[in-house]
């Protein structure tokens, strides 16, 4: 059975600072074009009896329901395409997925009463635990396989609906130095002593998406022999917070100079909304790729749906959708296009050797809590 206890952790209250961001000027990002949709038209690659899954999709009650950890400003492009091109699906809920959803979905397996059609996470420890579980994943070979990177199954019957960097994020009122890297934050912190203690923001490493992102800085990149040094020079300054949310709020208020390991899916958009307030960084040492794993779920109540729309969101249609909702895209065909953000435009942006694509790999369970233990030791008190 899945342990929850093993990222459990006690979960703080956070008042946002909504007369900040209120006041904060919105500086626009180039308008994404149209987006054409050809509706109830799929490629001419997909195999002749999809049209079952379409048929099969009109006669579930026009319902998805997901859970995911995805911001709904991230959804909304996707959610209006897709219900543009299956108009049928007139509902489609979001549910917000924490540690304990993995626990929850498994419960709903075994008891036979599934609610959910989807999970969509940024998690590889997480998919990979539960996926372990016998019937925890529906088994689906997505058509769209063929036409995307290797790298878009993460899993078997787990793809990449985004490829989303984590980066840096700091108050140019609090810190005005120019910083490129978490080493240059390292640096800062030396020259400035005391001034950052307590004023640092990281992913609470007990997490799945905290493990996952943390893990992969120090261990999985290849690129920054220093990685480990580093973050074992931020940590003690820092404190751990369980959401990029929640990471970006507080620096925006001046509780946090600096965050870092932030999603890009919230980063871009509130360097944009901050009016410079805030800068998104994507670390020259080392900018990771995280896959936003979407699988359909064992015993799904809307299974047809759910194909139909991870299908989409893997489309060429569904990538221009997802790039547009502000995160990463990694279809070929995406790149350059005004308004959007890719693989190939994020290559160009952060430089080839600076990229760490993060691998979907288990992480012995032995290893997975000798790791969290030096990472909590490392945290101040």
């Amino acid at each position: 059975m899945f342990e929850r206890a093993r990222w459990s952790r006690r979960v703080g209250v956070v008042a946002v600072a909504a007369a900040l961001l209120a006041v904060a000027s919105c500086a626009s990002a180039p308008a994404a074009p149209p987006n054409p949709i050809a509706v109830e038209q799929v490629p001419d690659y997909y195999p002749a009896d999809y049209q079952q899954i379409i048929e099969g999709s009109k006669a579930e009650g026009g319902e998805l329901v997901i859970n995911s950890g995805t911001a709904k400003e991230n959804w909304a492009p996707i959610f209006r395409d897709f219900q543009k091109k299956y108009p049928w699906v007139e509902s489609i809920l979001a549910k917000e997925s924490g540690a304990e959803g993995y626990q929850q979905l498994l419960n709903e397996i075994a008891t036979d009463s599934v609610q959910t059609d989807l999970m969509v996470v940024s998690s590889s420890q997480g998919w990979n635990e539960f996926a372990a579980h016998e019937g925890a994943l529906a088994e689906y070979r997505s058509p769209e396989l063929g036409h995307l990177p290797e790298f878009a199954e993460l899993l078997p019957n787990v793809y990449a609906m985004s490829l989303d960097p984590m980066g840096m994020v700091y108050n140019t009122a609090l810190i005005s130095n120019d910083l490129t890297s978490l080493g240059d934050l390292a640096d800062y912190a030396a020259a400035h002593p005391g001034e950052l203690d307590g004023k640092v923001v990281v992913r609470d490493g007990s997490t799945p998406f905290g493990f996952t992102v943390a893990y992969a800085w120090t261990e999985l990149n290849p690129k920054n022999p220093d990685a480990k040094a580093t973050f074992e020079k931020l940590l003690p300054l820092s404190r751990a917070e369980t959401s990029s949310g929640i990471q970006i709020e507080k620096i925006l208020a001046g509780e946090y100079a600096a965050g870092f390991l932030i999603s890009s899916a919230l980063g871009y958009e509130q360097e944009e909304r901050s009016g410079g307030l805030v800068k998104f960084v994507l670390p020259k040492d080392g900018t990771l790729l995280l896959g936003r794993g979407a699988g359909i779920i064992g015993k799904a109540p809307h299974p047809n749906t759910a194909r139909l729309f991870l299908d989409f969101v893997l489309s060429d249609e569904g990538q221009r959708a997802v790039a547009e909702g502000g995160l990463t895209a990694y279809r070929d065909g995406i790149a350059g296009t005004q308004g959007l953000r890719s693989y190939q435009d994020l290559v160009k942006e952060a430089g080839e050797d600076s990229i760490v694509v993060v691998p979907f790999d288990m992480v012995p369970q032995a290893e997975v809590e000798q790791y969290i233990a030096r990472f909590d030791e490392l945290l101040p008190g």
